[in-house]
């Protein structure tokens, strides 16, 4: 019997096909999302003989990320005279170095070592959560280490108390609080649609826009509206730096004495070459033309902005900190006495 004749027969009775057609697609298209297990990272390169050359190149960035952030803590927490809130800020610093390198770069390497593409489900969330909120807290005190350098140049006699110890913990904590609520939303809502395009990540770790490539709902739309609001605070924050160093430059042109500008930009140009390097090439990553996309580009680009800069920050600050080097030679010689 068909669909005509049943309706003839009963004019009343309403098909029950139409109702369960939609329900089924939704439902098929969530079961594509929850049948995912794992993802497939972009590899650097196919040849093993690369593999493995990627693998001992990041494996000797991570080390020296770890030697120099490890170094700079340590001495930071060590030394008395640098309890100050610019070393305050730069111990923060790099315990999100430290942070942001980790949850990327061991699972690369192993990646690379194995040869094998996969992370789990989970594995990719957490990835993408910590890695996120590693980057918002790092740009969050970048801006509040601008805002430091500020008042220690342009208002020396307000700083202590502009910048007391109370004031320096709140700000710390303002900039990781900002890193987890930011990360939060955004990896619940990106892991909150619907995929069906596939497991193929064109990233060789878990990141936002990739993730978002696969959604085959317009929900995707709600996260974007939240990228574009992050981009606007991120501007903000940019503009507020930008405007900072354009006081801080003209204080500095200002100082009569030679060695008082040396030491004036000793302590600035390191931070703004920071600030230059992580939103540079962040910029470039995510916002370049198509026509300059391609996939090893795309990963040498990621690469600068993602792993490059946690091993590059102890280099940046301690070369032209010289009481930062001072109180380092002084540690290095206090452990081997004491051997």
């Amino acid at each position: 019997m068909n669909s005509t004749l049943l309706r003839e027969a009963s004019p009343n009775l309403s098909l029950p096909f139409p109702s369960i057609i939609v329900p089924y697609a939704s439902m098929q298209q969530m079961s594509n999302s929850s049948s995912i297990t794992q993802f497939l990272l972009l590899p650097f390169t196919d040849t093993r003989e690369l593999q493995l050359l990627h693998f001992w190149l990041f494996l000797g960035i991570y080390l020296a990320a770890l030697l120099g952030n490890g170094l700079i803590i340590t001495t930071i927490a060590w030394d008395q005279h640098l309890h100050t809130p610019m070393y305050f800020f730069l111990l923060n610093l790099a315990l999100l170095d430290l942070g942001s390198i980790s949850t990327i770069g061991p699972k690369s390497m192993a990646n690379s070592l194995w040869d094998t593409r996969t992370i789990s489900y989970t594995g990719c969330g957490a990835q993408l959560f910590f890695f996120t909120f590693c980057a918002t807290a790092e740009y969050s005190l970048l801006t509040i280490m601008s805002y430091d350098r500020y008042v220690a140049i342009c208002k020396p006699l307000h700083y202590g108390t502009l910048l007391g110890s109370r004031a320096c913990v709140h700000m710390a904590a303002a900039a990781w609080a900002t890193g987890f609520l930011n990360a939060l939303l955004h990896t619940a809502n990106t892991f909150s649609l619907p995929l069906c395009k596939g497991n193929a990540l064109g990233q060789f770790f878990c990141e936002i826009p990739q993730i978002l490539k696969l959604s085959c709902s317009h929900s995707y739309l709600r996260e974007l509206g939240l990228i574009v609001v992050s981009c606007c605070l991120a501007f903000m924050c940019f503009i507020f730096i930008v405007m900072s160093y354009v006081q801080i430059f003209r204080a500095v042109l200002r100082i009569p004495s030679e060695q008082g500008r040396h030491k004036a930009f000793s302590t600035c140009l390191p931070h703004l070459a920071m600030v230059s390097l992580f939103v540079s090439t962040g910029i470039f990553a995510h916002l370049k033309p198509p026509s300059v996309s391609s996939s090893s580009t795309d990963l040498v680009v990621s690469v600068l902005y993602s792993v490059l800069p946690p091993a590059v920050n102890p280099l940046i600050y301690s070369m032209r900190n010289q009481e930062l080097k001072d109180a380092l030679c002084k540690l290095v010689y206090k452990c081997f006495l004491e051997q």
